[in-house]
């Protein structure tokens, strides 16, 4: 009964949400200047579904996100189990790994479009770099973890580090690289989306601050809900794949 709950309170909190919503605009009157009623978003949304540039802004933003992500994905994965396997190097640069990973990435945007250029490149880029660190320390996290005695079979067996690294240490990382694949897939979007605001011409960014500048608050709302979904099925799709690569495990036991 408790693990089907779920299927039954979360629609019942987002319609909860927009009664609220919906309750407050009409109570007090709100301008829909500053806040519009839940039906006149639904209207744009339609409105926007029903024109050909909102999907190829969706596609814009959504090939930048994905890009930005499987580059992460790869290069954070490369270089976590590197650092993971390598314990010296790995505590050498620990400070400039924090050092990086505190940095403001926004303020790294206008660097990015003199490099890259106004294009998908700069944004892609942005997007990476965002997904980047929690791929990266998540993997190495992973790799530390693995039992000394696990490893020690494998000694004894003869095997190589290659297959030491292969069939004890890389499925014991799995359940935290796809951990810190949830928080990329989140960062990547909104990496896409804030380089797109800053500095593009197209995408859903570049829809939600065009519709700003035309004081179209309901268009704004309605992109923000778009980017919302778009953001959800993402990650989501993350989350599945966590269920399918890594079934066995005890986070994934307890939600099914």
């Amino acid at each position: 009964m408790n693990k089907h709950a779920s299927w039954i309170a979360t629609p019942l909190i987002l319609i909860a949400i927009v009664a609220i919503w919906e309750a407050y605009v009409r109570v007090f009157d709100v301008s829909p200047f500053v806040l519009p009623p839940p039906g006149a978003v639904w209207d744009s949304i339609v409105i926007l579904l029903s024109e050909q540039k909102t999907y190829w802004n969706l596609w814009v933003t959504l090939y930048e996100t994905v890009a930005g992500f499987v580059i992460a994905v790869f290069i954070g994965i490369l270089l976590g189990a590197f650092l993971g396997k390598i314990r010296w190097l790995e505590r050498t640069l620990n400070p400039l790994i924090v050092g990086l990973q505190v940095m403001p990435k926004v303020a790294l945007i206008p660097l990015f479009i003199v490099w890259f250029g106004f294009g998908m490149t700069s944004k892609i880029v942005l997007a990476a770099v965002l997904a980047f660190f929690p791929i990266m320390t998540n993997t190495i996290l992973g790799i530390k973890s693995v039992e000394r005695g696990h490893c020690d079979v494998m000694l004894a067996l003869n095997a190589s580090r290659w297959s030491t690294f292969w069939e004890v240490e890389l499925p014991n990382a799995l359940p935290f690289i796809l951990t810190g694949m949830e928080v990329g897939i989140v960062l990547a979007t909104i990496g896409a989306i804030v380089g797109e605001y800053l500095g593009g011409s197209e995408g859903l960014g570049y829809m939600a601050v065009a519709t700003l500048n035309a004081f179209d608050v309901n268009g704004m709302f309605a992109v923000i809900l778009i980017l919302t979904a778009l953001g959800l099925v993402l990650y989501f799709l993350v989350v599945f794949l966590r269920r399918f690569v890594t079934p066995w495990h005890e986070a994934v036991q307890i939600n099914k």
